[in-house]
């Protein structure tokens, strides 16, 4: 018979793609979960993993496998949260967050947070969502509000929040509005920090042979990035509803033009297991505020 545990254990190695980590989730050794996953190889009658350099990764069958282990923890899951008492929660949840969140909605999010749990306390930690990625597959924080969806086992995403991102200047430094894509070329452009989908996004609108070379700053602070085009350095490219008051007042103008940038759609994202209980309630607050918000703003 399968035991439940090593189907549990099999899960969180891949997750995880270590057997520390996975030790480490547990609350074990790694020699016992290395004796879980012969146990489980040895009840199955195949093999479950394969190392490839540094990683761990299931084989053919074992992806068999862990489709239907999935499911069965998440069963688990879901039982569990159906039969717990929401009015207990209490704790701390860490939760990484990408600074767009934080010129939102965060507010609202963390005011709602301690009306409807007030014994639970948040640890907020602000990063580009690449690293809040690493951060979260390592169990290094609970929750992350980022740039997604993310794939991995285990791993559950939900849609909070979608924003358009937009050419926004100083009217000091006179930018032609409308503007074509060579006239934005000119100036020097401003965005998120490198390594990051924006980055990526803006550098390969601009890397085109009939453009000159651009001047392109990257900041990880979306608040020093405001602060570079309010003094007229550059052209920011961002999600303009973080300066709708730079806007209103005519301290920044929006560019409008024909070259466009794709919708960055943001993500609560988390590890599945039966102790994730606080962890969905508080990404039900998130959902909730986040489209609140998106109203208020339409």
């Amino acid at each position: 018979m399968v035991d439940f545990k090593g189907l549990e254990t099999f899960l969180w190695v891949v997750a995880l793609g270590s057997f520390k980590g996975a030790a480490q989730k547990l609350n074990t050794t790694q020699p016992a979960i290395s004796h879980r996953i012969a146990q489980l190889e040895i009840e199955l009658g195949f093999k479950l993993l394969t190392r490839e350099t540094r990683n761990i990764t299931p084989t053919a069958r074992g992806r068999q496998v862990l489709a239907y282990a999935e499911k069965m923890i998440g069963m688990r899951a879901e039982m569990l949260a159906a039969l717990r008492d929401v009015s207990a929660i209490r704790g701390i949840i860490r939760l990484g967050v990408a600074e767009t969140i934080v010129h939102t909605w965060l507010p609202d999010f963390i005011k709602e947070v301690n009306r409807c749990y007030p014994h639970l306390s948040i640890e907020i930690e602000v990063d580009i969502s690449p690293s809040l990625r690493t951060r979260l597959l390592a169990q290094e924080i609970d929750i992350a509000f980022l740039l997604g969806p993310l794939t991995a086992p285990l791993l559950r995403n939900r849609l909070l929040c979608e924003y358009a991102v937009g050419f926004v200047a100083s009217p000091a430094l006179e930018v032609p509005n409308p503007a074509n894509v060579h006239q934005l070329a000119e100036f020097p452009i401003i965005t998120f920090a490198r390594k990051t989908q924006p980055y990526e996004l803006v550098k390969s609108l601009f890397n085109r042979p009939d453009l000159p070379a651009i001047k392109l700053h990257a900041s990880a602070s979306m608040a020093t990035v405001v602060h570079l085009s309010l003094e007229g350095i550059g052209i920011a490219v961002i999600p303009y509803q973080l300066v709708q008051d730079e806007l209103q007042a005519g301290r920044l103008v929006l560019i409008q033009s024909e070259a466009r940038m794709p919708q960055l759609s943001f993500c609560a994202s988390w590890l599945e297991s039966p102790d994730t209980l606080a962890v969905e309630l508080v990404v039900d607050i998130a959902a909730r505020v986040a489209d609140t918000r998106a109203a208020t703003v339409a």
